[in-house]
């Protein structure tokens, strides 16, 4: 039989309701209200769970959950799962932070009728984090030490939670870019910080094509020791624009 011309071909009214569950808007919902998933693609990790209720506890909830039209959760099962472990265990925070409702930002469809677009908004939303500045991220790592994080140099104390590890979660951030920004301030730029967007595209095309050359075999002892230093160059370049 012949495959129709028209398939795989969205009619108006589907592609329309694509359109919709596209369109997302932020508000607060009560807890209750946020059904559970009917299988999570992601096991939930109670020491995770934990960890990021401490944070909660001091900072709030950054990135808001995700959740469809009727209120079913699409990203953001760790973070739910530890607001509902601060309701049970820290009542005090949770009435702080959440008493009003939990942030959401609600997509306008049903994930029970489109699971393949719910997948897709979920993979985005656990990629999708909030830049945030070095500024932003030494405010919040004032708050954790005001709280008791350890922040200083040095291996923590036996049950301290340390600042760099917990921002590196939060901000989704590698811990590394985290210690640097606790290292600069506002008075000037680090030295390898990108200043204006044509020093960004250049450096970028600069790390593609030391990229290249990493690839590159090779026996020389002169040849490994520039490509040694090669790679070096690309962790920095790349570095400098994370």
């Amino acid at each position: 039989m012949p495959k129709s011309p028209f398939a795989g071909v969205k009619t108006s009214a589907e592609q329309a309701s694509l359109n919709r569950a596209s369109i997302s808007s932020t508000s607060v919902l009560p807890l209750e209200k946020i059904l559970p998933r009917p299988e999570d693609t992601r096991p939930i990790n109670q020491d995770h769970v934990e960890q990021l209720a401490e944070s909660i506890a001091v900072l709030g909830l950054i990135q808001p959950i995700a959740v469809d039209v009727n209120g079913r959760l699409l990203a953001g099962g760790h973070r739910l799962a530890a607001i509902e472990f601060l309701k049970v265990n820290d009542t005090e925070s949770y009435t702080k932070h959440f008493n009003k409702g939990v942030p959401a930002r609600r997509y306008e469809f049903d994930a029970a009728e489109n699971e393949a677009h719910a997948l897709a908004i979920e993979a985005t939303e656990n990629e999708k984090r909030r830049d945030y500045t070095p500024s932003e991220v030494r405010e919040l790592a004032d708050r954790l030490e005001s709280a008791g994080y350890h922040r200083s140099k040095g291996r923590a104390k036996r049950g301290q939670k340390s600042v760099g590890p917990t921002l590196a979660m939060i901000v989704g951030k590698s811990q590394r870019t985290i210690e640097r920004y606790l290292a600069t301030n506002d008075s000037g730029p680090s030295n390898l910080k990108p200043t204006n967007d044509g020093f960004r595209n250049q450096t970028e095309v600069a790390i593609r094509a030391l990229k290249k050359l990493r690839k590159i075999e090779t026996r020389n002892t002169k040849e490994k020791k520039l490509l040694k230093e090669v790679v070096g160059m690309i962790e920095k370049l790349e570095n400098s624009l994370s």
